[in-house]
């Protein structure tokens, strides 16, 4: 009987501990890329710091990682700045937050035929993404060097249609952001974010059109509505804003990346 009983405590203790465990894992979103790499010394930090075991999924593309965190698929994600989000909440009526913020990482125009702006011929060919907000940020980057006039340079959701002035014509083609590097041969200038910059070769000092340190474009740690306050997403976002993972963003983006949580 006294076996049985130990048997049955050590059975007992085993099934808190493993219940403990799986309530101790936090599963984030980031995007396949050197923002993975960094989101893993997050990961660590948060594992040696506080147990937290935080399961890294990778996705390749801007719209899943919002859908999963949306359906419950994910705890978190990390990979987006506030107005994209807020175009995926106004858009399919997500209940989504900010927990914390990470980088910005600006933008840029790339060209593999001209080596400067003005080099760009009159009905030149320029890729843009085409999800809501990183369209806008590019058109308003074409808009401040005076290629183009918007009817509204604070729109941040403007596509080509909110354009009033072209006056060297060029066309614009709407491409999904993963798959700009793979279209830059193509045409003539491409926008095409750090996230997938930094992976096809590209470097932000040979960008025709950067972005500066001022840009508003922070991106942040995204959580379902409520979740904000939850112990393990205030720990993982303290695990995230530290100088280990600055140090390692600077390795990987050199330079490219900006911490966006001292602001």
């Amino acid at each position: 009987m006294q076996k049985l009983i130990i048997g049955s405590l050590t059975a007992l203790a085993l099934a808190v501990n493993v219940a403990n465990a799986e309530t101790r894992t936090l599963k984030m979103g980031t995007v396949a890329g050197p923002e993975t790499e960094v989101m893993e010394v997050a990961a660590r930090i948060a594992k040696e710091e506080y147990d937290l075991n935080v399961e890294i999924i990778e996705f390749t593309d801007y719209v899943t990682p919002n859908v999963a965190l949306a359906d419950g698929s994910l705890d978190a994600n990390a990979y987006q700045h506030a107005p994209y989000l807020d175009a995926m909440v106004s858009d399919r009526g997500y209940d989504l937050a900010v927990a914390g913020y990470t980088f910005v990482y600006p933008i840029g125009a790339y060209s593999e035929k001209f080596d400067s702006i003005e080099d760009l011929p009159d009905g030149a060919q320029i890729a843009l993404p085409n999800d809501p907000s990183n369209e806008g940020r590019a058109l308003i980057l074409m808009h401040n060097e005076g290629l183009i006039t918007l009817n509204d340079p604070e729109n941040l959701e403007a596509t080509p249609i909110d354009i009033a002035e072209n006056p060297r014509n060029f066309r614009f083609r709407e491409i999904e952001a993963a798959q700009l590097p793979r279209v830059l041969r193509d045409v003539d200038m491409a926008f095409i974010n750090n996230t997938f910059a930094q992976p096809a070769g590209l470097k932000l000092d040979d960008a025709l059109i950067k972005e500066g340190p001022e840009s508003p474009y922070v991106n942040l740690i995204a959580v379902r509505g409520g979740d904000e306050e939850r112990e393990d997403i205030r720990q993982l976002v303290d695990a995230y804003q530290r100088d280990e993972v600055a140090a390692k963003a600077e390795e990987l983006f050199k330079g490219a990346a900006v911490p966006g949580w001292t602001e």
